[in-house]
């Protein structure tokens, strides 16, 4: 928290955040600023009670690169890493560096600054129990030949999805889930990513909200009190 309190804003958005002017990451993502420093984000989801930020990191993937230039080979590793509050909030993040800690530190930065909001809901024919357990509706998300669709499970099926896609919607708080997948899945980067853009494709797409209020989807963190998630 010390770092927090002498760390002076260079964005328009560090400045508000920093002044108390938004206070959320709700606020943050619909004020339209983009998010440049990692100080907003450790901010805003830091927690007093606990006396720290309140996020996981979760290394997806660590892979050795080797490029063969005039002096020599030269090596570095580039890490995937995945970043949530388990509570509507994801990000993934890749970095390249000559060590594996650095390029962890570095993944997790770009993790945090591509953090983004997740939809929720019961979408499940099979349950209909109100609650942000799953997904709202079916939804796809694809990167380089990778190509995943997330459908809406009932309660307590679990993730029933590979073990990357299980740490992704983990960390964005989805406790049940069904995924189909095509493609070479076996390329942990954009399996990674197409389950990431999957989930951005939950807040792109426009809901009235009158519908929205029927089907009870929820976006971004789910703070009502007494209620099982």
């Amino acid at each position: 928290m010390e770092e927090l309190e002498v760390w002076e804003p260079k964005t328009k958005l560090g400045r508000l955040v920093k002044e108390g002017k938004i206070t959320s990451m709700r606020e943050a993502i619909a004020s339209r600023l983009p998010i440049r420093e990692i100080e907003i984000i450790d901010l805003l989801f830091y927690d007093e009670d606990k006396g720290k930020v309140d996020l996981e990191e979760v290394v997806l993937d660590v892979n050795a690169v080797q490029r063969m230039t005039d002096s020599g080979r030269r090596m570095k590793f580039a890490v995937t890493v995945v970043v949530g509050n388990c509570n509507g909030y994801v990000g993934v993040g890749r970095s390249k560096a000559k060590e594996v800690g650095p390029a962890i530190r570095k993944a997790i930065q770009r993790a945090k600054l591509n953090m983004i909001e997740v939809r929720r809901g019961c979408g499940s024919w099979e349950c209909g129990c109100g609650k942000p357990h799953s997904l709202p509706f079916m939804t796809t998300g694809k990167s380089g030949s990778v190509r995943v669709t997330l459908k809406p499970a009932p309660r307590g099926l679990g993730l029933a999805v590979g073990d990357v896609a299980k740490h992704i919607l983990r960390l964005a708080g989805i406790k049940d889930a069904w995924s189909f997948t095509k493609g070479h899945t076996r390329t942990t980067v954009n399996f990674a990513y197409a389950v990431f853009d999957a989930l951005r494709q939950t807040s792109l797409m426009r809901i009235n909200p009158v519908i929205e209020k029927r089907i009870k989807v929820y976006t971004g963190a789910y703070e009502e009190e007494g209620v099982e998630v």
